[in-house]
């Protein structure tokens, strides 16, 4: 009996990337448009990050989210909308005082970070269990910060994706599913690939496979140049799977992908390949917890 695979597109992320790939949405209009042609090429859940329009710059601003979050809903497009809460975590020391921030720092209180979700109620949003030294800053999230967020996140009835870029992640999360922060059996995306935290290969995603709950759905995804070899090995060990512009810039080798479609249409062909079928945003909510979700 083939079994139904989700795919999850990360449309956008906050990454330098538009000047890499003229395909990266920025504007709402361009995110919203990105992610309904997503969800038109076999995408049942799209995860979502906003840009300032002028800068290209990751941002904050909830009138940015509430534009895409309502375009995506105005437009009739079937799909589970998941919203980032990972900006406001970044912490750069300061070259002179290292108890000072430094340029590129942005961290703001837990409130702060999920205020959009409180406000827009979206189907699912991301939560990133941990901190991490991620390439040449430090990704902070601390076990506080996390169930304040937690709480906001089950009080507002949306599904929290549990992002978890190593080990000690999952751990924490499992913990707070233990201690009702986060209701069970938990959702989890496994990210590999990120500097510095678990690689992209498949003893790896194996390994973090066999620590989640037993129940519990999961998806995985490694970026770049690992990003479609990761769809094949979730697929194989029985998870769900991440692709997007967010994640990787390229169709193929020397191919720039022209958009988020193109890079879900191909996730979705490697999933038939593999003798499975894709998931429908229907599926999707049966298999995620329809009392999470409204009707379609």
């Amino acid at each position: 009996m083939q079994r139904k695979v989700m795919i999850s597109c990360a449309v956008t992320g906050s990454a330098d990337s538009p000047g890499k790939n003229k395909a990266v949405p920025v504007t709402p209009e361009e995110i919203a448009r990105s992610s309904i042609e997503a969800a038109q090429a076999g995408a049942a859940i799209v995860h979502i990050h906003v840009r300032d329009p002028q800068t290209t710059r990751p941002s904050m601003d909830g009138a940015l989210y509430r534009e895409v979050v309502e375009r995506i809903r105005e437009s009739g497009c079937d799909v589970l909308i998941n919203l980032t809460t990972g900006p406001g975590a970044r912490f750069v020391p300061g070259a002179d005082d290292p108890l000072k921030p430094g340029p590129g720092t942005n961290l703001k209180p837990p409130e702060e970070r999920v205020r959009h979700v409180v406000e827009l109620r979206p189907d699912i949003c991301s939560l990133d269990m941990g901190s991490l030294n991620m390439g040449s800053r430090v990704f902070i999230n601390t076990p506080e910060h996390l169930a304040t967020m937690a709480v906001a996140i089950r009080d507002a009835g949306v599904l929290p994706e549990l992002e978890v870029f190593e080990t000690g992640h999952l751990l924490l999360a499992k913990h707070m599913i233990e201690t009702g922060h986060i209701k069970p059996p938990g959702m989890f995306q496994i990210c590999l690939g990120i500097a510095w935290g678990q690689p992209a290969t498949p003893e790896a995603m194996a390994y973090m496979r066999n620590l989640l709950p037993p129940a519990s759905p999961w998806f995985a995804f490694g970026i770049s140049l690992h990003q479609f070899p990761m769809v094949a090995q979730a697929v194989l060990l029985g998870g769900h799977v991440r692709v997007g512009l967010e994640d990787n810039l390229y169709l193929e080798k020397g191919r720039l992908a022209p958009s988020n479609a193109a890079l879900v249409e191909k996730a979705g062909r490697i999933i038939e390949i593999l003798g499975e079928r894709v998931a429908s945003t229907a599926d999707a909510r049966e298999m995620l917890g329809a009392s999470y979700f409204r009707a379609a």
